[in-house]
């Protein structure tokens, strides 16, 4: 019974399909984006719950970003991104070790950095998806990165975790 609410409650959430259909028309460079507006808004979200004092949905939602930040990393494609993939491993890398800094020191500071980095990040990508050149090829993503749904079949469930 209890089962049954919970996907009714899933099925009833007009977010979720929409978060479910944005990733599963969007082009890779796309995705990327999504995946940064996800990390964006967990740490917006975690920000809000260290200022009010809640601790449990602050690690949440610290945790989802570095989750993000993590399957962001693990989808960079070494041998054909080169400079620019070891470059935004190093960056992801750094960004996780100040989230986690954050949250065990429970302190503003390191949550505003990766947020602005991310913003700044995405706003590249965005740039890049809005060039011509990008916008009128085969959706791919530059710099032999790849994209971080690929292989993963059913974007049901991604789409669930970065939403929760």
């Amino acid at each position: 019974m209890m089962a049954d609410m919970e996907v009714e409650a899933m099925a009833n959430n007009p977010y979720e399909d929409s978060l479910e259909l944005r990733v599963l028309s969007a082009t890779p460079i796309e995705r990327v984006m999504i995946l940064y507006d996800s990390a964006i808004d967990a740490l917006r979200a975690a920000r809000g719950h260290l200022l009010s004092g809640e601790i449990r949905p602050r690690s949440r939602a610290i945790t989802r970003a570095v989750n993000i930040l993590m399957e962001l990393n693990a989808s960079l494609n070494h041998q054909l991104g080169g400079e620019l993939s070891v470059g935004l491993s190093k960056l992801y890398n750094f960004m996780t070790n100040t989230l986690l800094e954050a949250n065990y020191r429970q302190t503003e500071a390191g949550l505003i950095t990766v947020e602005k980095l991310l913003v700044s990040i995405r706003e590249a990508w965005m740039a890049i998806n809005e060039s011509p050149a990008v916008s009128s090829a085969v959706p791919s993503l530059p710099g032999g990165l790849m994209d971080p749904f690929s292989g993963c079949g059913d974007h049901t469930g991604l789409t669930r975790q970065w939403s929760a």
